[in-house]
């Protein structure tokens, strides 16, 4: 496992660009056959984050969300591992998720909801859990106001990133 010492832990994150810096950080890190699991409400920085990660592995991009694809394959600009961006959200199990076919031997794999699933498919993983405030604006009080996009909500709110070795 390859993350260092000193990124595991929680620290606070101000705006979407120290989530993108925190994520190359961890791409730098991250070595094929590193799991990564992303855990959040929605409009969080999941995707920002796994954005940093791409950019800190050297892939090709852009990194976007895979929801409506479930995978993404990134490859490698630099003769590295290639990124696998998995969205887990609108699979019903882990069965589902093993159905992907995931190389994870020779990828960096990461699993946005993955959590409860992964571990059908490896021993060990690293767990990123980003909280953020709810109650003001977002998703939880738009009160209609559907147009917002996800990426956009409390973008400019603090968040707090926890990032630990499982198990």
């Amino acid at each position: 496992m390859s993350v260092p010492d000193a990124l595991l832990g929680a620290r606070r994150i101000e705006a979407p660009a120290d989530m993108e810096a925190l994520g190359r950080a961890l791409g730098e890190a991250l070595r094929p056959g590193d799991v990564v699991v992303l855990t959040g409400p929605l409009g969080a920085g999941k995707t920002t984050l796994t954005r940093g990660i791409g950019a800190g592995l050297g892939v090709r991009g852009p990194v976007q969300s895979p929801t409506f694809v479930v995978a993404r394959t990134h490859p490698s600009l630099v003769g590295g591992a290639p990124l696998v961006h998995v969205d887990a959200y609108r699979l019903g199990s882990a069965a589902e998720l093993d159905d992907l076919d995931l190389d994870l031997a020779s990828s960096v794999t990461i699993v946005e909801w993955g959590r409860g699933m992964v571990e059908a498919l490896t021993d060990a993983w690293w767990e990123v859990e980003i909280e953020r405030p709810t109650g003001g604006r977002g998703a939880d009080t738009m009160c209609g106001d559907v147009s917002r996009r996800t990426d956009e909500l409390d973008a400019d709110a603090p968040r707090t990133v926890t990032i630990s070795r499982r198990p």
